[in-house]
């Protein structure tokens, strides 16, 4: 997930768009991390297959085929079995009070196995039973974290625009709420109206010039589009706002590079690695600062 071979110039703009829009939110733009997470992250653990439900709808009315082949998801025995006992509780609970309870449970137990199109589904159940800005961001960021991780075509543009559908609701209550304007954004940068999404981190960062979230999104966008000096730009921002934004340093230097301020490259290399225990970036900078010699 590190941007090893970041621009691929036989993809068409929507491919990048697509892609920009999934990256930025696995590398650090998610949910909850303000695109500026203290430590690095190089995304989940595999799991294999057999660590998956086999594709049934688990009697949730929900099809969960998708999660199969989704390689990011992962869940033990046990979890799987109390997964099992939780869908059967949910389908046996009486009166909306009862099953939003056993819903809320259920996502968080989604979440942990990190099968976040569920989580999206039953926090969207919560949601509907109890409408509030607050329930629907809930189900929306869930959803946008399936979005990040979806691989295949439609399963992008169907968890892009579920999380369009509930960010919408949000901002109807909440017209300020800058987090969801953001991921509602990003979104949009895998649909067919890419420029609806510059536009509303135009629009955050017109409200916030400080958000970090926005900052690192336009940087990631700026490079998927061959605009280096442009995200130069926005990864500088990035890091005066949180120098100790592990993903921020790291894209400054690799946009630095590309410019050919190798010495400013250097640094930034140097600052992400210092934050970080993670190998794999460490490798990562490793072979960037290789490149700079």
């Amino acid at each position: 997930m590190l941007p090893k071979g970041i621009v691929k110039p036989k993809e068409g703009k929507s491919e990048l768009n697509s892609d920009a829009a999934r990256t930025a939110n696995r590398d650090g733009g998610g949910m909850a991390t303000n695109g500026s997470k203290a430590e690095a992250s190089s995304g989940p653990v595999p799991a294999s297959a057999t660590d998956n439900n086999g594709g049934h709808s688990e009697g949730d009315g929900h099809d969960h085929s998708a999660e199969a082949a989704a390689p990011h998801t992962t869940a033990t025995t046990a979890q799987r079995q109390e997964l099992s006992s939780l869908l059967k509780e949910y389908g046996a609970a009486q009166g909306a009070e009862a099953k939003s309870q056993v819903a809320t449970t259920l996502a968080r137990r989604y979440e942990a196995v990190q099968r976040f199109d569920s989580a999206g589904y039953y926090l969207e159940q919560v949601a509907a039973s109890k409408p509030g800005a607050k329930a629907w961001q809930q189900a929306a960021d869930a959803y946008f974290q399936a979005f990040s991780f979806a691989s295949a075509e439609e399963r992008v543009k169907m968890l892009g625009g579920k999380a369009r559908e509930l960010y919408g609701k949000v901002l109807k209550e909440q017209p300020d709420n800058l987090d969801a304007k953001t991921n509602l954004g990003m979104t949009y940068m895998a649909s067919e109206n890419p420029m609806q999404g510059i536009a509303l981190l135009r629009e955050v960062l017109a409200a916030d010039p400080r958000n970090e979230k926005a900052l690192y999104n336009m940087g990631i966008l700026a490079v998927q589009s061959n605009q280096y000096d442009k995200a130069a730009l926005r990864f500088k921002e990035l890091v005066k706002v949180n120098p100790k934004s592990v993903n921020g340093q790291f894209y400054l230097g690799v946009t630095l590079a590309r410019t050919g301020a190798k010495e400013e490259a250097r640094q930034a290399f140097l600052a992400a690695k210092s934050l970080s225990a993670d190998p794999a970036l460490a490798a990562s900078v490793n072979e960037e600062l290789a490149k700079l010699k």
